[in-house]
This record gives structure tokens, C-alpha cells and sequence, in this order.
């Protein structure tokens, strides 16, 4: 062969190779970028994707709340109605068959795209959110800034009720439960080098406060603390932090990505939301939230726990 054209050859390979290179790496950015952000969406997409048929609008907040005003087309649920009530205390995930029923008479299907809001930075949203990756449906969005937002945007609201046609909505027969923790798991990994993440105040974490459902102020032994909403904008927009904010203030807990993580809460709402920030936002790998949190463990006095010294106060 030619010296000239092996030279062509070769700086054509040589091209090719960088060109694929920079493929792989902006794919990678352009894939992290897309997890980070897949399950929030924001006031103006939802806008434009809200008349679509398959799209149900999930209003997550008290029904007194929801009847006073909502976004136009919402549908109402509240935390009573993916709990599981057969325990002696109150908060437990709802079974699978109770969710697909729920969502039936809501006239959900299955293949439809739910979108979640609430009126507190999404960490009522987000319970819904764990309790659904857990029976492996992803399927869904939660709406940033939740209805204050969408008021400070003009969006319209509304006391009317939509009309609801039943539907069938159906959950995979073997969910993974990938975000899932039981009490037990929780009393193994007290032995283990598993972080133990309370998500709940600072009041709530030293037993200075006592929440209605716990039977005692405390946390679980050698729990760490951060606030859930530490996240949000919890005094302005309620919309989630930046990136690069969450990055700094979870860095403080000195955290490896990798290492296994249970966070919990009084009954594992905050904590689902710290659970979606973590996993979602922050690329950590190995988190779980612990369902049934203080409530649950509280209820127990053989389960290890503590408080600091301070004058109880009653919620």
C-alpha cells in the first residue's frame, strides 16, 4: 500500500476514534443529566403535555385543602389512602392490591403518566413516589414549586370536581421493593457499617419533641441527622435546590456514594423525600427508606434507641 494512503488510513481511524470518544462522553453527560432530572418536571412542560389523555394530574394533599382550590383537572389523595391500616400504629405502606384499587376508581390505567403536587416542597409527593418504584412503577412526574408555584405562575385554579371514569390499573405480581427497609433490616444493619440517616428536625432527633403517633421521643442508636428540607427552598419557591447545593450540603455527611444508607423520619414521608434526592439527584446507589421510622420503632421497647437530656415537648 501506498505510504500516502496508509497515512489518509490512518488519520481517518484516528478521527473516527476522538469523534466516538466525545460521543461516549457527551451520551454520558447528556444520560446523567436526564436521570437527574427524570422525575421532576416543571410548570411550563406540564403545561404543555396536560391535555393529554394519558396524563393524570395527582393533587397530594388534604381533602379539605383540595376542595378549597386545585389545578384544574386534579385528582385528590391523601396519605390515609396508601396506608396500610391493619398495624397497631399509623403510616405503613399500602399492599399492592389496595394501590391498584385506588388508582382503578380514580380512573387511572396503567399505562397512563401520573403527575404528583403538593404545597410542601414535594415531600408528600415523593412518599407516593418511593411507595410506586417500590412496586416498580415509574411511570410518573412531580410537578416543581407544587401548587404555590403554580399560583405565582397565574396558573388557574379551581374548586371543581372532574369526573372520574374507573379504569384498570395494574402493579407487577413480584415489585422489587428496591427502596424498601423493614424494622428488621433496620435492627441488622445496627450492627453493621450501614448509615443510619434521621431526616427528621433537630428537636424530633434529640427527643426534645415528641410527634403525635411515636410512643416516645428519641431516635434509633447511632442515627446521624439532617433535615429533609435542607433540599428545598423551603422559605421561598419550595422548588428543589440546585445541583450543585445539594452536592455541598450532603457532602458535609461525609457520605460515600456507594455506601449503604437507611433513611427514616417519624413514619418515612420526609425520609422518602431525602430517599429521592439521594438516589435521584445525587447519584448515591445503595439507599433505602425505612417505612415504618420512628413511629414504628418507637412502639417497641426492646429496639435500641435514644435522647439527649431535655424537657420533653408534646406534638
Amino acid at each position: 500500500m501506498n505510504w500516502k494512503i496508509k497515512i489518509v488510513l490512518f488519520l481517518l481511524i484516528l478521527s473516527a476514534c476522538e469523534s466516538d470518544k466525545v460521543n461516549k462522553v457527551e451520551n454520558k453527560i447528556l444520560g446523567e443529566e436526564l436521570i437527574k432530572k427524570d422525575y421532576l418536571i416543571e410548570i411550563d412542560e406540564y403545561i404543555r403535555i396536560a391535555k393529554q389523555p394519558n396524563i393524570k394530574l395527582l393533587d397530594f394533599r388534604k381533602k379539605e385543602a383540595y376542595d378549597k382550590e386545585h389545578i384544574e383537572g386534579a385528582l385528590n389523595i391523601w396519605r390515609t389512602d396508601i396506608e396500610d391500616i391493619s398495624y397497631p400504629y399509623n403510616g405503613m405502606m399500602a399492599s399492592r392490591s389496595q394501590i391498584e384499587t385506588l388508582f382503578s376508581n380514580l380512573g387511572i390505567a396503567t399505562n397512563d403518566t401520573i403527575i404528583i403536587y403538593d404545597d410542601n416542597g414535594l415531600c408528600n409527593a415523593t412518599r407516593l413516589w418511593w411507595l410506586l418504584q417500590n412496586y416498580d412503577f415509574s411511570n410518573l412526574k412531580l410537578l416543581q414549586g407544587g401548587l404555590s408555584e403554580w399560583k405565582a405562575n397565574n396558573g388557574l385554579v379551581t374548586t371543581e370536581i372532574p369526573s372520574i371514569q374507573k379504569a384498570i390499573f395494574k402493579l407487577t405480581d413480584r415489585p422489587s421493593m428496591k427502596y424498601y427497609v423493614s424494622k428488621e433490616e433496620v435492627q441488622k444493619a445496627l450492627n453493621t457499617n450501614t448509615v443510619i440517616l434521621d431526616t427528621r428536625t433537630l428537636d424530633e432527633f434529640s427527643g426534645k419533641r415528641q410527634k403525635k403517633g411515636a410512643a416516645k421521643g428519641g431516635r434509633i442508636n447511632n442515627s446521624i441527622h439532617i433535615d429533609w428540607a435542607e433540599a428545598i427552598d423551603y422559605n421561598g419557591d419550595k422548588k428543589t435546590k440546585s445541583l450543585e447545593e445539594l452536592e455541598s450540603i450532603y457532602s458535609q455527611l461525609q457520605i460515600e456514594k456507594d455506601a449503604p444508607v437507611i433513611v427514616y423520619c417519624h413514619s418515612g414521608v420526609r425520609s422518602a423525600h431525602t430517599t429521592f434526592v439521594l438516589t435521584q439527584l445525587l447519584n448515591y446507589t445503595n439507599v433505602k427508606n425505612y417505612d415504618g421510622s420512628w413511629t414504628e420503632w418507637s412502639y417497641f421497647d426492646d429496639l435500641p434507641s435514644k435522647k439527649d437530656s431535655a424537657t420533653l415537648q408534646m406534638h
